[in-house]
């Protein structure tokens, strides 16, 4: 399938197409869809000061197999109790550490769990909340929240290795564009924290513009931004994902993130094979994203003209 040219060199008129298939995207997977994405977890939750500690962890372990990332959060969620900024807020990594034993996803250990929830512990005895962490940290002015994040992940990483939770890492926890990292899931939980007015994302920090918010870019919209037109390069990481953020940009430069939650349920419901199947890529309605409704009420793609 040939890409198109970039978003900014299309006409007017192939813009305005795309907006219209892109918002019958948008309404076809909405809150309704909730339960297929780690954002469920958070919902589960009243205080605001609970939401934001388990978007940080659910976000934190939204990698790899969809199952799999349900089971971790769940366990760890279980180990945190009823109140998990409370244990949050209390945790000793010598008294409670062993609550968490046994608990790993992919590379992330035990270990690696504990000094998080320490780290997490001191963000918010320092600020009173992740979100005021991070504003510590937030430049208004920048195009993009870049800068921003990786005055965040620097700042976490430097109570981390202040710490004396033991030998763990939150390295993956903090990733940084400066480093080249699309940084996927810290941008997924700024989407959380950030977004709201549409009963996905909570809306938790109405500091941050969203507008400066970046792509979660993941495998499942690598091969959708490149068959849009969202992006040229081919390595997915800080750069292809502010590229395709600035081509959402000139559909909806106020919110360009909003597409995210809507774009990944095409791969996380395998209604895109993701380059998989040949045949089916020439004949898949993806570019064009013609949604109708399967007698389930669910919707899937068709090819449309």
């Amino acid at each position: 399938m040939a890409v198109p040219p970039p978003l900014a060199q299309q006409t007017a008129r192939s813009r305005a197409s795309l907006k219209r298939r892109l918002e019958r995207l948008y309404r076809a997977f909405d809150r309704s869809y909730l339960g297929t994405d780690p954002l469920a977890f958070v919902h589960r939750y009243d205080s605001e000061a609970d939401q934001e500690i388990v978007g940080f962890l659910a976000s934190g372990l939204a990698f790899g197999n969809v199952l799999a990332i349900r089971g971790s959060v769940s366990a760890l969620l279980a180990a945190l109790g009823n109140s998990p900024h409370a244990f949050v807020d209390g945790f000793d990594p010598a008294r409670n550490g062993r609550s968490l034993d046994g608990l790993y996803h992919r590379w992330v250990r035990s270990s690696d769990l504990v000094l998080l929830l320490e780290t997490l512990r001191r963000m918010r005895a320092e600020c009173g909340s992740i979100g005021s962490f991070f504003m510590a940290g937030y430049r208004a002015g920048d195009e993009d929240i870049g800068p921003s994040l990786a005055s965040f992940s620097k700042r976490a990483r430097e109570l981390a290795e202040s710490g004396t939770a033991g030998r763990g890492s939150v390295a993956s926890f903090f990733p940084s564009p400066d480093s080249g990292s699309a940084c996927k899931r810290l941008n997924l939980f700024l989407r959380w924290m950030v977004r709201d007015g549409d009963g996905l994302d909570l809306g938790l920090w109405p500091g941050v513009s969203r507008g400066q918010l970046v792509l979660p870019l993941d495998t499942h919209l690598v091969r959708l931004c490149r068959v849009l037109g969202l992006a040229r390069r081919r390595t997915p990481g800080w750069k292809m994902a502010v590229e395709a953020t600035r081509s959402l940009a000139l559909l909806d430069p106020d919110d360009p993130v909003k597409y995210d939650f809507s774009l990944s349920r095409l791969g996380i419901l395998d209604l895109c094979l993701h380059g998989r199947e040949p045949v089916e890529c020439r004949s898949c309605g993806v570019p064009r994203l013609t949604i109708r409704r399967r007698r389930s009420g669910k919707p899937e793609l068709q090819a449309g003209r």
